[in-house]
C-alpha cells in the first residue's frame, strides 16, 4: 500500500504502473461503451458489456457492490448528472448519457467517465459536453509538482465561466484515488488557486467536472443513488485519473496517456517507463 503523508496516499512507481493497468482497462471499456451507445439499447445492456470487458481484461469492476451499488457502471441520462443505476431504461434518439466506469487491478483503481450523445442532440447539449470535457483537460493541465489542488479547481471553473452560463456542481467533486476508489483530497470544480494539499509525485487524482445547462442544485432520487438537476436541465460529466511525474502529467485512464490533449495545451507529458 502507498505511504500515507498527512492523510494522502503516496504511491511508488510500481503502484502507479498498476494504476495505469487499471486505467487502461477503464479507458478501453469506455471506448467500447461509446461505440455501443445507440437508440434502442438499455442501460442494463451497456452495464453487461462493461462488466464482461472489465472481467475479461483481468480486472474487477470498482463500482459493483460499492456501498451496495448494483452496477458495474453509472449510467446517467439527460438531467441525471451522476450515479444513475443501469437498468431497464432504453436510450432514445436525442438522449445524452454520462457513463462512469471503474476497474481494479491487483488492488489498485482506475476511474473515468464520458458523456455520449445518442444520435443527433441539440447544439447546446453538444456544446455543454465539449465545454465539460475541455474543462477537465484544463484542470489536469494546470497541475504542477509543488502546486496546490485548487489550481486544478480554478482552471476548471475559469474555462466553464468563460464558455457560457453553465451550472457547476458543488456538492459532487473529484477525489484522490489509489488503493481505494475515493480518497482524500477532494478536488472541487471551482475555487481560488493556491489552496489545498500540495501536488507531489505519487499522488493520483480523479478530475471530474459535472456541468449543467441550468443551475448547480441537485436532488437524489428515491433509489438513494441517482443525482438529478433540481431544475430539470441536462448535464454532462467527464473524468480522468492522472498523476504527476518529474517529466509532466500522465493521464492513467486515457489510452494515449493524455499525450495528444496535453501537448495541444502546451503541457509536458510525463509517462513512466514500463
Amino acid at each position: 500500500m502507498g505511504l500515507l503523508d498527512r492523510g494522502l496516499e503516496i504511491k511508488d512507481r510500481d503502484q502507479i504502473r498498476l494504476m495505469r493497468r487499471a486505467g487502461l482497462v477503464v479507458g478501453e471499456t469506455l471506448e467500447l461503451l461509446r461505440s455501443s451507445v445507440r437508440a434502442g439499447i438499455s442501460t442494463a445492456e451497456l452495464d453487461a458489456i462493461a462488466e464482461d470487458n472489465i472481467r475479461s481484461s483481468g480486472a474487477v469492476p470498482s463500482f459493483k457492490g460499492y456501498h451496495g451499488f448494483p452496477g458495474s457502471i453509472c449510467a446517467s441520462v439527460n438531467d441525471e448528472v451522476v450515479h444513475g443505476i443501469p437498468g431497464e431504461r432504453v436510450l432514445a434518439e436525442g438522449d445524452v448519457i454520462s457513463i462512469d466506469c471503474g476497474a481494479i487491478v491487483e488492488g489498485w483503481h482506475g476511474d473515468a467517465a464520458t458523456t455520449v450523445a445518442v444520435g443527433e442532440v441539440p447544439a447546446e447539449v453538444t456544446a455543454l459536453s465539449e465545454v465539460t470535457r475541455q474543462a477537465m483537460w484544463c484542470g489536469i493541465a494546470a497541475a504542477r509538482l509543488g502546486g496546490r489542488v485548487t489550481d486544478i479547481s480554478h482552471a476548471i471553473e475559469t474555462h466553464v465561466r468563460a464558455s457560457g452560463d453553465y451550472g457547476i456542481l458543488e456538492d459532487y467533486v473529484g477525489h484522490g484515488i489509489g488503493s481505494a476508489m475515493h480518497q482524500p483530497p477532494n478536488v472541487p470544480n471551482y475555487g481560488r488557486p493556491g489552496r489545498g494539499p500540495r501536488l507531489v509525485e505519487g499522488l493520483a487524482l480523479a478530475v471530474e467536472p459535472m456541468i449543467t445547462l441550468g443551475g448547480k442544485d441537485t436532488d437524489v432520487l428515491e433509489d438513494d443513488w441517482t443525482v438529478v438537476t433540481s431544475d430539470g436541465s441536462w448535464a454532462a460529466h467527464h473524468e480522468h485519473s492522472f498523476t504527476l511525474t518529474p517529466q509532466g502529467a500522465w493521464v492513467l485512464t486515457a489510452l494515449d496517456g493524455g499525450e495528444a490533449e496535453l501537448t495541444a495545451l502546451g503541457v509536458p507529458f510525463g509517462p513512466l517507463a514500463d
